[in-house]
Parts: structure tokens; C-alpha cells; sequence
């Protein structure tokens, strides 16, 4: 009885281990974690979702501006000032 058991627990704790997966490396989960703070997601809170909470509107507002602003420089773009 106590074998059946045991392995009943080990066929289903293999089974939702497969279920988590869904097919995505860890790199590709670590990778849209990235993506996500870096758009403000990080600052969606329960009360707020889907939108950026109110009260970290402007954080996320100065990281877009800031990403432009570096992705212009790794890019070469010229800036407003024309260099």
C-alpha cells in the first residue's frame, strides 16, 4: 500500500512539474521578466491593474524618456540638438 502511495505522489508531483513548464526556457521567463520592468510593469500593483498605479506614473514616464534617449545613443540618431 505505502509503495502504491509513493508512487501515486511521485507520478503527479512529475506530472504538475510538466504542466508549469510550458514549453519556455528559464532564460526565455528571466528574459520577459527584464521586458517587463523595463516597460513599468514592475509598478502595476492590484489595485491599479491593468494601468501603472497613479503613484508611480511619473517613475515610469522618466524610465520611457530615458530609454529613448539611450536607445538614440546606441543607435547613433542624432539627438535634438543635431550632433
Amino acid at each position: 500500500m505505502k509503495v502504491f502511495t509513493i508512487t501515486a505522489v511521485c507520478f503527479g508531483l512529475l506530472a504538475s512539474t510538466h504542466a508549469f513548464a510550458q514549453g519556455k526556457t528559464r532564460a526565455e521567463v528571466y528574459q520577459e521578466l527584464v521586458e517587463a520592468r523595463n516597460n513599468g510593469l514592475d509598478f502595476v500593483t492590484d489595485a491599479s491593474y491593468p494601468d501603472v498605479d497613479p503613484m508611480f506614473a511619473q517613475q515610469v514616464a522618466r524610465m520611457k524618456q530615458q530609454q529613448v534617449a539611450q536607445a538614440k545613443v546606441d543607435t547613433g540618431s542624432p539627438t535634438q540638438s543635431g550632433h
